[in-house]
């Protein structure tokens, strides 16, 4: 018999973290990072006025102005959203697909969380017709949507909506009178930052958006949590912070000292860190566009990877060969791919998507293998892809589609 819930997989205990880059930690922040770690002390909540003005400096050289005192950091931005979505009460509406872990907390505080479909050509915005749909019928049936979590450079599809897009469905949220907290940890992970474009929502609604940046996204390594959220001017925005900060005292949720001081030197952008982030994305943007080429050669879908370190593949046209491994849902999926291709492979449920439909999100990251030293020689090297390291995991990713698109054809033949 079917299921209809993951057995043994807990949406939440189980779901994917972030994509890691796989790369060593770069040794200037290690070096920041161990010379806080030697004085002691902590952070305050919300993070230090240094933390806050670092931030601030990131933000402006990226066209979105704010002020210090309406700044919080938290470790993580998982803390930052739970704390949002305590604040603002209401319903929550997400994306579908959406990342991993925007649901989770609105049910943990008992809030529904409604998901809306995205259009064809991208994931992380919904369409604004569905929005307008979706929230008439939550009132409707007697909802209060309040919220709207969305991400224009996406986790997990990978892409990045187009400006017109976003216009529509920003307009459709604030007719409707939602807050947007537009999740901008990927935005400076573009695999071609010349030939796409990018707008954040506080772009065009400045007093009804929070932004929310994971610096676990670009800046630092996945294992230092920290995130930062920079939230409106106006007293609807003062009002906000001060709630949101409440939560976080009552979570006693702070960054770590060591921690926030290698943020602190991260969000200042030297350097080193530029060089090293421009170097990491050349790399993913390289294994995402031959991952992709792979799994559509093999006859999956995938949307083209624009941003970040992954893509999200849709196996329906290979059913067949899975079916005969008796693969039918997107949990069986995740099992069978993950031994298979000896890395992580979730499956389109923890994202949202329907359980029936047999999609996965595939990290890059996990096709950087070996020594510390061999994988920051992909960082360095001017074909990283013929590195063995890389070209072995290539090539285990192309035998298993290529197996699975021969074993579907093999099915679809006439017997």
């Amino acid at each position: 018999m079917r299921r209809t819930a993951p057995e043994g997989h807990g949406p939440v205990r189980f779901g994917p973290p972030l994509p890691e880059d796989g790369l060593p930690v770069q040794p200037e922040l290690s070096a920041v990072l161990a010379a806080a770690a030697s004085r002691g002390g902590h952070e305050p909540v919300g993070g230090s006025r240094a933390l806050r003005e670092a931030a601030c400096g990131y933000w402006h050289r990226r066209g979105l102005h704010c002020d210090p005192d309406r700044v919080a950091a938290a470790p993580g931005s998982p803390a930052l959203l739970l704390a949002l979505t305590a604040a603002l009460g209401g319903d929550v509406l997400v994306p579908r697909p959406c990342a991993a872990w925007w649901a989770p907390y609105a049910r943990l505080l008992g809030r529904p969380a409604f998901h809306v479909p995205t259009p064809p050509e991208s994931g992380g915005v919904p369409d604004p017709y569905a929005l307008l749909e979706t929230v008439r019928r939550v009132r409707a049936e007697g909802g209060d949507p309040r919220l709207l979590v969305l991400s224009v450079a996406d986790d997990p599809t990978a892409t990045v909506a187009p400006p017109e897009l976003l216009h529509e469905t920003v307009e459709a949220a604030q007719g409707e009178g939602l807050h947007l907290v537009s999740d901008e940890t990927w935005r400076d992970t573009l695999h071609d930052p010349h030939d796409t474009v990018l707008l954040s929502p506080a772009e065009m609604v400045p007093d009804r958006v929070t932004v929310v940046t994971d610096l676990a996204g670009a800046l630092l390594p996945p294992g230092w949590p920290a995130a930062v959220a920079r939230f409106p001017a106006g007293d609807d925005g003062e009002n906000l912070h001060a709630r949101v900060l409440d939560v976080l005292t009552a979570l006693d949720s702070r960054v770590a000292a060591p921690v926030a001081a290698a943020a602190g030197y991260a969000l200042g952008e030297p350097e080193p860190v530029t060089a090293r982030l421009a170097a990491a994305v050349r790399l993913h943007a390289l294994l995402a566009a031959e991952a992709h080429t792979t799994v559509v050669g093999a006859g999956a879908l995938a949307r083209p990877p624009r941003c970040g370190r992954h893509l999200y593949v849709d196996l329906a046209p290979l059913r067949p060969a899975l079916t005969a491994h008796g693969v039918g849902d997107a949990q069986e999926l995740e099992d069978f791919l993950t031994a298979r291709l000896g890395m992580p492979a979730p499956g389109g449920h923890r994202f949202g998507d329907d359980l029936e439909a047999p999609r996965v999100r595939l990290s890059t990251g996990a096709l950087v293998d070996g020594s510390d030293t061999e994988r920051a020689e992909c960082l360095t090297s001017p074909t990283p892809l013929e590195l063995p390291q890389a070209h072995r995991a290539l090539i285990r990713l192309k035998s298993v589609f290529d197996d699975l698109r021969d074993e579907a054809q093999r099915w679809e033949s006439p017997r």
